[in-house]
C-alpha cells in the first residue's frame, strides 16, 4: 500500500511579513524552521523512497529539514520547476493588507483562491494545475504504482491542484481550500490508486 504526504512549506519570510510571495526565491523565517522540524517529527515512522520538491529554496529548505529530521538524507530528492508556487505576477512581493485597501478584498479573494481567474500579469491556478497535474501523473503516479513512499514538500497553490485532482474537488469548492505552512496531508492509495484513507497529520 502506497503512501504520498504532500507538505506545504515552513513559513517564509514575506508569509510572516504578509506579502504575496508567488515564484520569488524567499528563505525560511525561524518559526519556518520549526514547522519542518515538527513536520519530520511527524513522519518519523515512515520509510520514504522519493521526495520532490519545487525549485524555491523555502521548499527545499523545508525537505532537507524533514529528511534530516527522520534521518533519510541519503533518499533520491527530485526538483522541478512544475511543483513551484503559482506566479503572481505584478503582486509578487506587495503586502496583502496594502493590496486589499487597493483593489478591495472580493478582487483580491478571487485572484487568490478562483480557479481560472489570473492576478495581473501571473498564472491562476488553472494554469498551475495544467503543469503540476501532468508532471505528477508522469513522474509520481508510476512511483506510487510500484508501491513507493513519496514525499512532496510543495507551496500552497501547487498542492492545492494536487488536493483538487486527488480528491476530485471541483473548481467552485477549490475556491474554500486553504493549505496554511507546515501542514501535511497523507494519502493511502491501492494498486490502482484509488485512495484508501486521508490523513490530516
Amino acid at each position: 500500500m502506497a503512501n504520498l504526504i504532500l507538505v506545504r512549506h515552513g513559513q517564509s519570510i514575506y508569509n510572516l511579513e504578509n506579502r504575496f510571495t508567488g515564484s520569488l526565491d524567499i528563505g525560511l523565517t525561524k518559526f519556518g524552521i520549526q514547522e519542518a522540524e515538527l513536520t519530520g517529527k511527524k513522519l518519523m515512522n515512515i520509510r520514504f523512497d522519493f521526495g520532490y520538491t519545487s525549485t524555491l529554496k523555502r521548499a527545499q529548505e523545508s525537505l532537507r529539514i524533514i529528511l534530516e529530521e527522520i534521518h533519510q538524507t541519503n533518499i533520491k530528492v527530485i526538483e522541478s520547476k512544475a511543483l513551484n508556487e503559482r506566479n503572481y505576477g505584478s503582486l509578487q512581493g506587495l503586502n496583502k493588507d496594502e493590496t486589499i485597501s487597493k483593489y478591495g478584498l472580493k478582487q483580491v479573494e478571487i485572484w487568490r483562491r478562483s480557479y481560472a481567474i489570473r492576478p495581473p500579469d501571473g498564472e491562476s491556478l488553472e494554469d498551475t494545475y495544467n503543469r503540476t497535474i501532468p508532471y505528477y501523473k508522469q513522474e509520481i503516479e508510476p512511483k506510487l504504482k510500484g508501491n513507493k513512499n513519496v514525499l512532496i514538500v510543495a507551496h500552497g497553490n501547487s498542492l492545492r491542484a494536487l488536493v483538487m485532482y486527488l480528491e476530485n474537488i471541483s473548481q467552485v469548492k477549490i475556491l474554500h481550500l486553504n493549505i496554511p505552512t507546515g501542514v501535511q496531508r497523507q494519502y493511502f492509495f491501492d494498486e490502482n490508486l484509488k485512495i484508501l484513507e486521508v490523513k490530516y497529520l
